[in-house]
């Protein structure tokens, strides 16, 4: 182990005998979703870990929108700064969302390095409540500092894998750290009965790892009720293999 990784370590460990304080939950509303989650509902102060599947590992639409409409709730409370790779988040479309947009503060980092480094800062800034960052990897010894950072200011980190245009088609998936991994995709809309056009945006949401749940699968929508999201329908093992052979084979 080297020294970096011992030294982290032992922070880690100073943190957790001086008892970091529970931050509450960010509840979905639901009890398919909540239920499967430790204190019923998405854990506060600490990070979670978003990605997208296929050309949006890319974009990071998906996970873009999704994460910004889970996040109403807190941005109500103070600043959320979503740092960037690329200068291609699109604020009028995060509030159509639903998401405050008054309340966002936008960072470009030229590298990968700089992004941890600006995601890190934010998390321990005053007046921030969450921060977004995206990155194509990041390893442990990174994801202990974001989670360090969370605890000690109480603010709530998001990291959203993304690859950038052209460059490795893999990268390596080192987020163990993570209090949740999800896996979001865009699904097709609805529009209500009677109603012509489209409906609210969808995504299928994936919870692959969850430390201390259980993980599972669902159809989500953006909600205009008090809670941001709304499960439409829980996926199922089964039919979540049919819908990735599908993938597959096209």
């Amino acid at each position: 182990m080297s020294h970096q990784a011992r030294l982290m370590a032992v922070r880690e460990r100073l943190a957790a005998l001086e008892g970091a304080q529970d931050r509450g939950v960010l509840p979905f509303g639901d009890p398919r979703i909540d239920g499967r989650l430790p204190g019923g509902g998405l854990a506060l102060g600490h990070w979670h870990e978003a990605a997208g599947e296929g050309i949006e590992i890319e974009t990071a639409a998906a996970a873009s929108a999704f994460i910004a409409a889970l996040l109403k709730p807190l941005a109500l409370r103070g600043a959320v700064v979503w740092v960037m790779r690329r200068q291609d988040l699109y604020a009028p479309g995060l509030a159509a969302l639903g998401f405050p947009a008054e309340r966002l503060i936008q960072v470009c980092a030229p590298n990968e390095t700089e992004a941890l480094v600006a995601l890190e800062d934010a998390l321990g800034a005053t007046g921030v409540v969450a921060a977004v960052g995206e990155v194509e990897a990041l390893d442990l010894i990174a994801g202990r500092r974001l989670q360090l950072a969370c605890e000690r200011s109480g603010a709530t980190g998001f990291v959203i894998r993304r690859r950038l245009f052209g460059g490795d088609k893999a990268a390596p998936h080192l987020g163990a750290a993570a209090a949740t991994r999800w896996r979001i995709a865009s699904a097709p809309s609805e529009p209500e009965p009677g109603e012509p056009g489209l409906g609210p945006p969808r995504w299928r949401v994936e919870l692959e790892r969850c430390r201390g749940g259980r993980t599972g699968a669902w159809i989500m929508e953006k909600s205009d009720d008090a809670l941001p999201l709304r499960v439409v329908a829980e996926l199922g093992d089964r039919q979540l293999d049919t819908e990735k052979s599908f993938r597959l084979a096209g």
